[in-house]
């Protein structure tokens, strides 16, 4: 694992080593989207790994799915997350918020306005959320208009300087997990007739331009972006050109220079090794499930720059120095993921707090 911790170059920041904490909803955040009390301190436990990507943090009213995810679209939320980029920086932290839109995956009565799910087509995922009510259908959204899906690039854009506002050292746009870019990718949920939909190019062309525009806004070296080339949670079903987006998404993504393309891995080796053959700067890769003694082994094989890790840095904070010694790891407490307080959120001990007990 010796090349895992080694320093490297990413958009304009020098991270110390190439671990990457990866985004991970928590449901802590307060109703009116700001951060929960709680997220400084759970984001300043884990400074010590390369660099933080946040939890899903909406670019809109409209972009809420879930109860409880904060925002990063108003002036409370600013003021919010910067004490959070604060407390990471104090310690010599690098984090990015991550942008996430949740298009179709929504309910009325978890966002702001209670307003209907919007979506590239009014086809609905067929599943279920959780609301203050309990798990209730996901209704049919509202397909987005042409002039709207060019506003909610703008949102991005928005929530992007809005990012930088509040102290992040970047974006990384969620492009993943069936949520509202991959929706656009999707045939089973994109059958538009503008230039949004139909061909690999035009169900491509939102993510390019939310790229693009935040780009323009804030810094190619400080926007990244997110996919998951084969995902098919909630209905989503990318069908038999879906290698083929990816490999176009690789290449015109890869002309704008940003800061890094992260990689939800869902098993597709020669894809996995297309996408790195034609993107030519900076791959994170994160292969759910991989096992602690698999830990480096993409990085060291030049696959990856980096290496993404979710439920390990969850419940280790120290999860970098874990690694460095072969100690042992706390395991994740499912009970804990979603909404609470510090229970399962910031009570993981580190290895000074076993020593000191």
């Amino acid at each position: 694992m010796s090349k895992i911790f080694d320093s490297v170059r990413v958009g304009r920041y020098t991270l110390q080593n190439r671990l990457v904490m990866a985004p991970m909803t928590r449901s802590r955040a307060q109703f009116d989207g700001s951060p929960g009390v709680l997220a400084a301190e759970y984001y300043a436990q884990r400074a010590s790994i390369g660099l933080i990507v946040t939890e899903g943090t909406q670019p809109s009213a409209d972009g809420q799915g879930y109860l409880t995810t904060p925002g990063i679209y108003t002036d409370a939320h600013v003021a919010e997350w910067k004490e959070t980029t604060d407390a990471v920086h104090v310690k010599g932290g690098h984090l990015f918020i991550q942008l996430m839109h949740a298009g179709r995956m929504s309910h009325p009565d978890n966002t702001p306005h209670h307003r209907q799910g919007v979506a590239p087509s009014a086809i609905a995922p067929g599943a279920q959320m959780f609301t203050a009510k309990g798990m209730l259908d996901i209704p049919v959204p509202r397909a987005l208009s042409t002039e709207e899906v060019r506003q909610t690039v703008q949102d991005f854009r928005h929530a992007a300087r809005q990012a930088i506002e509040a102290g992040a050292d970047g974006v990384e746009i969620h492009g993943a997990n069936a949520y509202l870019i991959q929706q656009f990718f999707a045939p089973s949920a994109n059958t538009r007739t503008d230039e949004y939909g139909g061909s690999i190019e035009d169900r491509a062309r939102l993510a390019i331009e939310i790229a693009a525009a935040i780009a323009e806004e804030i810094g190619a070296d400080r926007t990244a972006i997110r996919l998951s080339p084969g995902t098919t949670l909630w209905g989503i079903e990318e069908g038999n050109e879906g290698p083929d987006l990816y490999r176009y998404l690789a290449a015109e993504l890869d002309k704008l220079g940003l800061a890094y393309l992260h990689i939800m891995h869902q098993g597709n080796e020669p894809l996995l090794a297309d996408m790195r053959r034609l993107w030519t700067g900076t791959l994170i890769v994160n292969r759910p499930g991989r096992s602690r003694d698999q830990v480096g082994a993409d990085v060291d094989s030049g696959l990856a720059d980096l290496e993404a890790y979710g439920q390990m840095v969850l419940a280790n904070p120290d999860f970098v120095a874990r690694l460095k010694i072969n100690a042992p790891m706390n395991e994740a407490s499912r009970n804990g993921f979603f909404g609470g307080a510090a229970v399962g959120y910031t009570d993981y001990p580190t290895l000074s707090d076993t020593e000191a007990a």
